[in-house]
């Protein structure tokens, strides 16, 4: 097994940095890659490894930068909630020169040095499906693992009509509650890690069929007041420039690409999911289709039980 973790500025000595050729960093394969000028990048959409076949001379370059995003909950059922957004977890090393979203762990967070040769397994959360019984709750999305680092699973949104609702689920951003009563959502950021991985679920603030969109990496999840089936929004998610592919994320407000948002509660008229592939939901009336979370971003499931996006792993290293 590679010895990964955090280690100290020579913790690379000594393990081999000549073999395989003249190059002096990082070789790798694994996922798909591609590079960005001085950069290449590892994109994992389905489990597998990066299999590390030489490390780089210079320590500072066998600190890598990742992005880690588990998958999104399972929208509530009947009149539900919208589900949370999967973990959003992000670090960029101190050599690299992309823009990093506001959740980059540097300083302060989990920093991940390459220590040796061989395969580091990586794990792809799926996305959470819709409603179970009894509770109506969707379901919380699978964890993501890289290395030292696990992204939690969105909370399942909460279950509304017929009663009784039940509350929005916890997890990397926890699901909007479920209507038809004062139900509260589910806390993000379970378990806690610094940066937060994600942001708390909008409760069902009222009666008659309120009730609350999951929330996202950067944004808690909305709350409808009234009228009475009016859905709420999910919260936002973050943009990171680590890879940028339009093929990864989803375009936003802000430049990059978008990852982790929340889902819309159910309702009419419609809201939105978060930007960063949160899930849209069917209106009372069923004149348009629902939505699930976005696959590979961790987008949270809209509200009548739909499931949510499956998560996604970049990882960024210098090459040249």
């Amino acid at each position: 097994m590679p010895l990964i973790g955090t280690f100290g500025a020579g913790a690379a000595r000594g393990f081999g940095q000549r073999q395989g050729g003249s190059s002096p960093f990082i070789e790798a394969c694994g996922g798909t890659k591609s590079t960005d000028g001085n950069y290449t990048i590892h994109t994992f959409t389905s489990s597998g490894s990066l299999c590390v076949s030489k490390l780089a001379c210079c320590a500072a370059d066998n600190v890598i930068s990742y992005m880690v995003v588990a998958g999104g909950g399972g929208g509530g059922d009947g009149r539900g909630g919208g589900a949370g957004a999967g973990g959003f977890r992000e670090y960029k090393s101190p050599v690299d020169t992309y823009t990093a979203s506001p959740l980059d762990g540097n300083p302060g967070g989990t920093s991940i040095t390459i220590g040796c040769t061989g395969a580091i397994p990586v794990t792809i959360g799926a996305g959470g499906v819709g409603y179970s019984a009894p509770t109506r709750q969707g379901q919380r999305g699978g964890n993501t693992i890289f290395s030292n680092v696990t992204s939690t699973g969105g909370g399942g949104g909460g279950g509304g009509g017929p009663p009784p609702s039940t509350a929005g689920m916890p997890g990397g951003s926890g699901g909007g509650g479920g209507g038809e009563g004062l139900t509260g959502g589910g806390n993000g950021n379970e378990p806690p890690v610094a940066p937060p991985q994600g942001q708390n679920g909008g409760p069902a603030s009222g009666p008659n069929a309120t009730k609350g969109g999951g929330g996202g990496a950067s944004e808690t999840g909305g709350t409808q007041p009234g009228p009475s089936f009016r859905s709420a929004n999910g919260g936002d998610g973050v943009p990171t420039g680590i890879n940028p592919s339009t093929c990864v994320g989803t375009p936003g407000p802000a430049p990059g690409r978008w990852f982790a948002g929340g889902g819309e509660s159910c309702g009419n008229p419609s809201g939105y999911g978060g930007f960063g592939g949160g899930g849209g939901s069917t209106p009372m009336s069923g004149d348009s289709p629902a939505f699930a979370g976005k696959a590979n971003t961790g987008g949270g499931g809209g509200g009548r039980s739909t499931t949510g996006g499956s998560g996604i792993v970049i990882i960024r290293y210098k090459s040249a």
